[in-house]
């Protein structure tokens, strides 16, 4: 039986819908029709990202592939000069991964980057089908942004993954 690889908890992934319910975080309309009506949803996943934003120890994995679907739904939904400027701030944000064409790139960049967790409002990434296909190739946990602030547990992840004690948030999500 192949090994599962082993992921690092503080590598995470959101995938592109994510990604866009973040920038349009509060509710307006273009934001209901891309996260599947759900006004909360923007709100959850400011707070997921704003969770990992905070934490310079926290690693947020995308790959260009990744980006470029976000970025082409911002510019859907908003315009292309809001979706250029957002995808200036991300490349300098994220960690770039790599991963073949055509595989499906939230999934590819955790997996190619080791990440633990992926953000997604993909029902079909998150049901019992995708963690059955998933085996013991991938050590993955997916979950909405609620899902994640709900479970997400700062000061307990850091001590597990990091030396020292932990102090808090160490930056300003919104810069």
């Amino acid at each position: 039986m192949p090994e599962t690889p082993d992921t690092d908890p503080t590598r995470i992934v959101a995938d592109a819908d994510v990604l866009v319910a973040d920038l349009i975080a509060g509710g307006s309309k273009t934001e209901e029709s891309e996260t599947g009506g759900d006004p909360e949803s923007g709100t959850a996943a400011r707070g997921a990202l704003d969770a990992i934003r905070s934490h310079s120890w926290l690693d947020l994995l995308a790959s260009d592939q990744l980006l470029d679907d976000a970025e082409a739904v911002i510019a859907e939904l908003a315009d292309a000069d809001l979706a250029a400027a957002w995808r200036e701030r991300i490349d300098e944000e994220r960690v770039a991964v790599d991963h073949p064409a055509g595989d499906h790139p939230a999934l590819a960049s955790a997996y190619r980057g080791k990440a633990a967790h992926v953000l997604s409002y993909d029902e079909g990434l998150r049901g019992p089908a995708a963690s059955a296909s998933f085996g013991s190739r991938l050590n993955l946990s997916v979950k909405t942004p609620a899902g994640f602030v709900a479970l997400f547990d700062a000061e307990s992840l850091y001590e597990a993954a990091e030396d020292g004690e932990y102090s808090g948030p160490d930056r300003d999500p919104r810069t």
